[in-house]
């Protein structure tokens, strides 16, 4: 009895690609765009534009003359102020400028404002109410400033230094 030794010869084959499936396609409900609301002003009317600006925060504030005035006439990026600043102390951090001036429920506010957090944001907007203010009547510019509504405050986030672990902070050292 011979056995015979087969050899059994593995050939290389080609190794094919994975086969990629094609993607599931969900289906999306779209929303309707809603309406962008905004001061509800003509392109007629006049008012007076300003900016404010608070560490990384640029807010274009126009304010518009009005004689009747409604909670929802300020408005912050096309949305109502008290929606957009939640927090009462930013409210009245909005509407500081027309408290200490008397002219509370005179003016239709329109900002835009971008960069930064809310709390940056609220001051930019305070700062360009208050700078707007003054182009509308100069004879505020005393209250205003007293009251440090005009004041920019230059504060920034300090740069990172090569060899710190943040602008200030070293890295720990050890003495033995």
């Amino acid at each position: 009895m011979n056995k015979e030794k087969t050899i059994v010869k593995k050939v290389a084959t080609k190794k094919e690609a994975p086969v990629k499936k094609a993607p599931v396609k969900k289906e999306v409900k779209v929303k309707k765009a809603t309406e962008k609301k905004s001061a509800k002003v003509s392109k007629d009317e006049k008012y007076f534009y300003a900016v404010g600006r608070r560490k990384t925060s640029v807010a274009q504030v126009r304010i518009y003359p009005s004689s009747s005035v409604t909670e929802e006439d300020c408005t912050v990026n096309a949305r109502d102020m008290k929606e957009y600043f939640s927090g009462t102390i930013m409210q009245a951090t909005f509407v500081s400028p027309f408290k200490e001036t008397g002219l509370v429920d005179k003016f239709k506010v329109s900002v835009i404002v971008r960069g930064g957090g809310v709390s940056s944001q609220v001051e930019a907007v305070r700062l360009g109410i208050a700078r707007a203010l003054i182009k509308f009547d100069e004879t505020l510019r005393p209250i205003l400033k007293a009251n440090g509504f005009l004041t920019r405050d230059s504060r920034k986030v300090e740069r990172k230094k090569p060899g710190l672990k943040k602008a200030r902070r070293a890295p720990q050292w050890a003495k033995r």
